[in-house]
């Protein structure tokens, strides 16, 4: 079970990885990249700016003291000219008390100078990074966009892309359907060619169906010419004879000659 459970495991962070991976621009990494390093040179130009104003005050104090100092060594001088030699201790204790501050003060402000110092440095160096990071990151992000339009392109041309992939499919479906439906009208047409199939309608005919037609339109005309003629050959005979047998009419309806009394008579006897 626990091996099973392992192997769950390691099956489900191997998807989380390739989804992330999927999912992962790398130009929004390096612009998230490039905002924390904004965001930690802006610290570090803080804590110099934090030390310098700590070094700035101490320096003010520092001031403070030493006129103090300054003051109550003058004080001691004017007493001690006064034969007040006991103010002129007491001035000098107080001064004394003040040196040692403001050699203490002097210490921390020796540290806060080191440390500003390093803090600048440190500054300096890594908005130099920055800087450096900033054009590299520019640079990888205009060839990651060239190499993603390009490798774009080539999918388009070579039809592997998703949305030509589709187009492509589409085509293909279209094609197909155009060849089936060619192959269906051919055998259609072959089959009622060949009689197979019969035409109810009347209307579609094969090319020998046609011929024949054709030609027994053709041979009907010829026979009908043929029978004119006959009956025009025939209206001419009938005319002629009808003409003839008028003149014959004629002919057996002329008087008969008499004859010549020239002519000897023969008797029966």
């Amino acid at each position: 079970m626990s091996g099973v459970m392992k192997r769950m495991g390691m099956i489900f962070r191997a998807k989380a990885n390739k989804a992330l991976d999927r999912a992962e621009d790398p130009r929004e990494t390096l612009d998230y990249s490039y905002q924390k390093q904004l965001e930690l040179l802006q610290k570090v130009r803080r804590g110099v700016a934090d030390v310098a104003t700590s070094r700035k005050r101490l320096e003010l104090q520092l001031n403070q003291l030493q006129g103090q100092s300054s003051k109550l060594e003058d004080q001691g001088r004017k007493a001690l000219a006064l034969g007040r030699e006991d103010l002129a201790r007491e001035a000098l204790s107080r001064r004394a008390a003040l040196q040692q501050q403001v050699t203490d003060l002097e210490t921390q402000h020796q540290t806060l100078q080191g440390e500003e110092e390093k803090l600048t440095l440190a500054a300096q160096r890594l908005q130099a990074k920055v800087d450096a990071f900033r054009t590299k990151k520019e640079t990888i992000k205009a060839t990651y966009t060239a190499a993603q339009a390009q490798t774009r392109i080539g999918e388009a041309f070579s039809g592997i892309s998703e949305e030509m992939g589709d187009v492509g499919m589409a085509i293909q479906r279209a094609e197909d359907k155009t060849a089936q439906l060619q192959a269906r009208a051919g055998a259609i047409d072959e089959l009622l060619a060949s009689g197979a199939l019969d035409d109810h309608s009347g209307l579609a005919k094969d090319d020998i169906q046609s011929e024949l037609d054709r030609l027994s339109g053709g041979t009907d005309v010829e026979l009908e010419l043929q029978r004119m003629k006959a009956e025009l050959a025939g209206g001419s005979s009938s005319q002629q004879a009808i003409e003839g047998g008028q003149g014959q009419t004629q002919s057996q309806q002329k008087p008969q000659q008499p004859q010549s009394q020239d002519t000897p008579r023969f008797d029966k006897q």
